[in-house]
């Protein structure tokens, strides 16, 4: 049994998203994009062309043209345009053309790489989403964003481009280690903290759930998560106002992950950047004290970090100014009216981001007192 929901762009149906426990499903949907007679490309990091890539080419098989498994080293330091360089190679050596497809099997890094492929290779050719972990199912798979990191500096080489199916199997959550498990629900936590106070609630509530992975409740919980993305990316498909409120923890999250030459993962950074963004918010008098702290201390029984030893705050704001999101010299910051409310706020100030940063820094003599 499988759950679907349709993502428009421009008032009209662009691509469905598939929610299953299994890849059962996953032939039929890809026949009824028209596969027969075309060359399929699945691409794939280390991990997930380990874990999955057989099965998902196996299904494949006798259902198209050809397939072709392409795998790259997995993690956020090979999210860059040699990578990407190296799948229009295989396309070009396999003789792919317009009519042809891609398929990102993995996570962000995975599904950010394809997809700017996708958008480029012979000006244009169709893709399939289908996401291996948490913060891909929750977050980046949907939307259309694509892109690759440039000189260490995140998503700044991209494209707008949507999929033509987004494919969830939940069931393969289960095979995340911990770590990359949690680092994902910081963006599933960012969707009820913007948007939506009853599903951080809910969160809450179903926190020993969540931990156990109950297949039932992950699949509620990741189908929220997009119905929040959903109705953001639906009214600002690129980003020219309120999807810009899906960016909250980034700002100074990606300038962490940036110093820290990606040895944390991407959502512990924005763990910690919404802390920062949320600290922001109480010294504009939009949360109260105790709303803070309760937003910051959330993310510790999630195994999520509120407060890191070895950054400067000096480096993280320099290193934001150089971050996509800036606007005329100005930084864009999201910030909390309340929970389940965020705002665009431009009039952020160095000494504020200093002071938010320092909030999160924990040195050694913090530890001393």
């Amino acid at each position: 049994m499988a759950e679907r929901m349709t993502i428009n762009y421009e008032e009209k149906p662009c691509y469905d998203i598939v929610f299953t426990q299994d890849f059962d499903l996953l032939a039929d949907e890809m026949q009824a994009l028209g596969t027969e007679g075309r060359r399929v490309a699945v691409i794939a990091d280390s991990n997930t062309a380990r874990l999955f890539g057989s099965t998902v080419c196996d299904i494949l098989e006798g259902h198209c043209k050809e397939v072709l498994l392409h795998s790259f080293p997995a993690g956020e330091p090979n999210k860059t345009l040699d990578t990407v360089k190296g799948i229009y190679k295989a396309l070009i050596e396999a003789k792919f053309d317009r009519k042809d497809l891609l398929v990102a099997l993995g996570g962000g890094v995975v599904g950010d790489i394809t997809g700017y492929a996708a958008a480029t290779y012979l000006r244009g050719i169709d893709f399939v989403q289908i996401p291996t972990t948490l913060i891909a199912q929750s977050d980046s798979s949907i939307g259309g964003k694509t892109g690759v990191d440039f000189d260490g500096y995140k998503n700044m080489v991209g494209a707008f481009y949507m999929p033509k199916l987004v494919y969830m199997n939940i069931s393969v959550l289960k095979e995340l280690d911990d770590r990359q498990f949690y680092a994902g629900f910081a963006e599933v936590m960012k969707h009820g903290l913007i948007k939506d106070a009853l599903f951080y609630e809910w969160l809450l509530d179903n926190m020993y759930e969540i931990h156990d992975r109950d297949s039932d409740v992950l699949l509620e919980m990741v189908m929220k998560s997009c119905t929040i993305k959903k109705l953001v990316v639906e009214k600002d498909p690129k980003e020219k106002g309120e999807r810009a409120l899906l960016n909250f923890g980034h700002t100074i999250g990606h300038a962490i992950e940036k110093a820290m030459d990606f040895s944390m993962l991407h959502g512990e950074c924005i763990a910690l950047g919404m802390v920062a963004a949320a600290y922001i918010s109480w010294k504009h008098n939009w949360l109260s004290m105790d709303e803070y702290y309760e937003v910051r201390d959330m993310f510790v029984p999630f195994n999520l970090p509120i407060s890191i030893d070895s950054i400067h705050p000096e480096e993280i704001l320099q290193l934001m100014k150089s971050d996509k999101k800036m606007e005329a010299g100005q930084i864009k910051f999201i910030l909390l009216k309340k929970v389940g409310k965020a705002v665009i706020d431009r009039t952020v100030t160095d000494d504020e981001v200093m002071e938010a940063v320092r909030e999160i820094y924990f040195s050694d003599e913090d530890a001393k007192e």
